[in-house]
């Protein structure tokens, strides 16, 4: 059986090494209809992320204030940065992938794939080659609340890698019901994707799944990595050992790089993503519904996060 303490679920000793246990949970804002995509700028000491419904993205610094960073966001949902630096953003209005450049314009990586447009992307991951991969499933376009009700002209809804070169867009995988979030392992050999479509199917999985990198292109050896037991997988992240820490219905689960669940993280509302940040990549950021939460850990996000 589990063990509660405070707001920590333990289902594996491990999990006490990963935790502090006098790190409180913290509510750091709330205002937002539906909080997504939290990215860590380091250089800025800050954290953006989105609010999707209210179209804005939103800016919070340490002491505490949030402004916004960006209102008619076309309905932005999972954000990242490229090695330049620059953030990448899945908006679902326009059904594409953006990023925006250091004088604040916006460069449209990816809004159709074979001729027809996409369905509504997702979140995002850039690799260390500067490759750009994202998912696509239909959440932007299946109502008028997180984007524009639309039929989707894709045939099924995939995960894309855009090479940083040429500009090609290639669909890695198009088995998946919704694909969601996604991450790669700290030495960039696997990448993890979540399956989310139990959001409108309640006999469809809520897993992850992983799969081995080749060549930095292509994806091989698909099994399922975990799955979870309150609500689905949306985003997640890596931390520096490996272990996989993402958004569930109860708050944020930890499984091992083996796929053992070690333990839970509480959270008052649904977890949608988050991210690692702070100066020591310490501090686990939380959007989870109306609330942006943060808990200190004894663990650091990878690299890649």
């Amino acid at each position: 059986m589990p063990q509660q303490t405070s707001i920590y679920e333990i289902h594996d000793d491990r999990f006490r090494q990963l935790t502090v246990a006098s790190a409180g949970l913290e509510e750091l804002y709330c205002g937002c209809r539906w909080a997504e995509g939290p990215v860590w700028f380091a250089d800025l000491n800050c954290l953006i992320f989105s609010d999707i419904p209210n179209q804005r993205m939103l800016r919070w610094v340490p002491d505490g204030e949030v402004s916004v960073f960006r209102s008619q966001s076309n309905f932005a949902n999972g954000n990242t940065r490229d090695r330049e630096g620059r953030l990448v953003s899945c908006e679902h209005g326009s059904r594409r992938v953006t990023r925006t450049e250091i004088d604040g314009s916006l460069t449209v990586l990816a809004d159709s794939f074979e001729g027809k447009k996409l369905n509504s992307p997702n979140d995002v991951v850039v690799r260390s080659d500067g490759s750009v991969w994202f998912t696509d499933p239909t959440y932007g376009i299946l109502s008028d609340y997180e984007g524009y009700r639309a039929e989707p002209e894709q045939a099924t809804r995939n995960v894309y890698r855009l090479d940083p070169k040429t500009g090609e867009l290639s669909a890695v995988v198009t088995d998946f019901g919704q694909p969601n979030g996604l991450a790669f392992s700290p030495d960039e050999s696997k990448l993890y994707i979540a399956d989310s479509s139990s959001s409108h199917d309640v006999n469809a999985p809520s897993h992850i799944r992983v799969f081995d990198v080749v060549d930095g292109t292509t994806l091989t050896n698909d099994r399922v990595f975990c799955n979870l037991d309150k609500g689905l997988p949306d985003g997640f992240r890596m931390d520096v050992h490996g272990n996989l820490w993402t958004s569930a219905g109860d708050g944020v689960h930890c499984f091992s790089p083996e796929g053992e669940l070690l333990g839970k993280i509480l959270v008052p509302q649904t977890v949608a993503n988050l991210t690692f940040g702070g100066p020591r990549k310490n501090r686990l950021f939380i959007t989870a519904t109306r609330s942006l939460y943060s808990v200190y850990l004894a663990t650091n996000g990878a690299s890649l996060s």
